[in-house]
């Protein structure tokens, strides 16, 4: 998967983390496509490790939930940070 389709991903990705997860969570598109790039990535490596996923192929649907797993692991840590910070 080429680089402008990873990012792609993640923006697809951490747009649908923010929607899953109750509530208001921070962060505007950037924020979005940066929690999502990195979800994408931590998604994808734990697929790789615990499950030997391959990642190779943009419209797999392994690849699209191991995303959004990881951007809402990443999204819940961001939001467990920055509403610490916060109060």
């Amino acid at each position: 998967m080429g680089f402008i389709a990873f990012l792609i991903l993640g923006l697809i990705a951490g747009a649908i983390a923010k929607a899953i997860l109750p509530g208001r969570q921070g962060g505007g598109w950037l924020i979005t496509l940066l929690l999502g790039v990195i979800g994408a990535f931590l998604g994808g490596w734990l697929g790789s490790l615990l499950f030997n996923v391959p990642l190779n192929d943009f419209f797999s649907i392994s690849t699209w939930l191991l995303a959004i797993g990881g951007s809402i692991i990443v999204l819940l840590v961001y939001s467990a940070v920055f509403n610490r910070r916060k109060a």
